[in-house]
């Protein structure tokens, strides 16, 4: 069976494209050596996500033809060409894979900032909705009360806050917990642990939590998936409302928080920027009494 060789073809339209494509055009393939490398270089969910994509449309990159993809929904062309990168780059044949994108003229298209501000004032969900959403997933689902806390209070994207809550779980039986939480500062120090924090166009730094919550969450010991706690929320609750636990979060620390400090904590800063002007222990125990009265009236609505 073929497998990735990291060999591109000298010819993206010609025959000289390298034997691993030129096999799998033949039907050689070895998606299970394909899977267990994107399960080695990505995130479970990711894998997945490109997986499925991949194997379900591959055949349009061996035959060469992208014509229906340029009929696809935004989100779903999205998933197909990364998808499609990652198996072309596997396969060795990645500059013919781009040549056929820009010869197809398949492009992404994104929303302006004008359109995105215009779309959120067009919502009519407020604040108020969210808590009681949250209030009301607590009560169906009181396993999930103390993880949608930890979403409420650090702003974290739902991946975020998974692995955040399973890692302080491990950590906490194998006394390593101090590794990850300081308690002086009471911080989550995400940045000590790069492969799940600090991603290329995701990523979060520190966050600010009450100790009582950590302690109960290592307590408890809960381990959470995406897909089934993404599932049990839906089955009970209905409507996921995770994304909107963040903007919550960013809209009350304005109260508190210049943008740039709300940037910080949401992980929209680079690394030199947070290492340059953010980590600095003055200035960390400044930013934790203001984040800490946002903290304060954030619980008060979702007890």
């Amino acid at each position: 069976m073929v497998r990735g060789v990291g060999f591109e073809p000298t010819n993206p339209y010609g025959t000289a494209a390298s034997e691993t494509f030129l096999l799998a055009k033949e039907g050689k393939i070895d998606f299970e050596m394909f899977k267990e490398w994107l399960y080695s270089n990505f995130r479970e969910f990711t894998a997945k996500m490109r997986y499925f994509y991949a194997i379900k449309y591959y055949k349009y990159l061996l035959n060469g033809n992208l014509a229906e993809i340029r009929t696809f929904s935004n989100g779903k062309k999205e998933h197909t060409l990364k998808a499609l990168s990652l198996l072309s780059k596997w396969l060795g044949c990645h500059e013919y894979f781009k040549a056929l994108v820009k010869n197809y003229g398949i492009k992404l298209s994104k929303r302006n900032n004008d359109d995105i501000i215009i779309s959120r004032l067009c919502r009519n969900t407020n604040a108020e909705e969210i808590y009681q959403w949250i209030r009301e997933t607590k009560k169906k689902i009181p396993e999930l009360s103390d993880f949608l806390e930890l979403m409420a209070i650090t702003g974290l994207r739902l991946i975020e806050a998974i692995d955040c809550n399973n890692l302080v779980v491990k950590l906490s039986k194998e006394q390593r917990l101090s590794e990850y939480y300081n308690e002086k500062t009471e911080i989550l120090e995400h940045y000590r642990f790069k492969e799940l924090f600090i991603r290329n166009s995701k990523k979060v730094f520190i966050s600010f939590v009450p100790k009582d919550l950590v302690q109960r969450i290592a307590e408890k010991g809960s381990i959470y998936d995406y897909e089934r706690l993404t599932r049990k929320v839906e089955y009970w609750v209905g409507k996921r409302r995770f994304s909107d636990i963040r903007e919550l979060h960013a809209t009350i620390l304005t109260k508190y928080l210049t943008q740039p400090e709300i940037d910080f904590l949401q992980g929209r800063v680079s690394a030199n920027v947070f290492m340059r002007n953010y980590f600095n222990p003055s200035l960390i125990n400044d930013l934790k009494q203001r984040v800490f009265k946002g903290i304060a009236e954030i619980m008060q609505k979702i007890k």
